[in-house]
C-alpha cells in the first residue's frame, strides 16, 4: 500500500471516528436518563480518542497496541434493527449503539485486510477491538437492564 493510499485509508477511518462521535453526541441529546446521556457522552469522547490515535498515526507517530481479544454476547445479531428518531426509549438507543459497534469493528478488521503494513494493521486490528469492548458494554447493559426485566 503507498503512502498515498495509506493516508486515504486513515482520512476515511478519521472521518468514520468523527461521525461515530456524532452519532453518541446525537444519542445523548435524545436520553431522558442522565446517566445513559452521560453513558453516550462518554462513548462519544472515546470516538475522539481513537480519531486523535488515527490523526498521531497519520503524523507519523507509532502506537501500540493491545492485542486482547474481546467476548461477544452476541445480543446485538438477536435483536431487530431500530431507526434513530426523536424519542428513543432506553432499549432502542442501546440496539443502536449495540449495532454501530458491530459495524465499527467489522470495518477495522476490513481495514487491516487491506493494508500489508504492519503496524497499521496492528492498529486497525487494535481499534477493532476497541469497537468490540464498546458492543459488550451495551450488550452487558441491555442483558441487565432489558433481558432482566422481561
Amino acid at each position: 500500500m503507498s503512502l498515498d493510499s495509506v493516508d486515504k485509508v486513515l482520512d476515511f477511518a478519521i472521518a468514520k471516528e468523527e461521525e461515530a462521535a456524532q452519532f453518541y453526541n446525537d444519542l445523548a441529546v435524545k436520553m431522558g436518563r442522565k446517566g445513559m446521556k452521560e453513558v453516550f457522552e462518554g462513548f462519544a469522547r472515546e470516538e475522539m480518542g481513537h480519531m486523535a490515535k488515527l490523526m498521531a498515526v497519520k503524523e507519523g507517530k507509532q502506537l501500540h497496541a493491545s492485542g486482547a481479544k474481546v467476548m461477544d454476547l452476541k445480543i446485538g445479531e438477536t435483536v431487530s434493527d431500530v431507526q434513530p428518531s426523536g424519542d428513543l426509549s432506553y432499549q432502542q438507543a442501546l440496539i443502536i449503539a449495540m449495532k454501530a459497534e458491530k459495524a465499527a469493528f467489522k470495518l477495522y478488521l476490513d481495514l487491516a485486510g487491506t493494508t500489508d503494513d504492519p503496524a497499521l494493521k496492528e492498529l486497525f486490528l487494535s481499534l477493532a477491538q476497541e469497537e468490540a469492548k464498546h458492543k459488550l458494554r451495551f450488550e452487558i447493559e441491555y442483558d441487565d437492564e432489558i433481558l432482566t426485566e422481561n
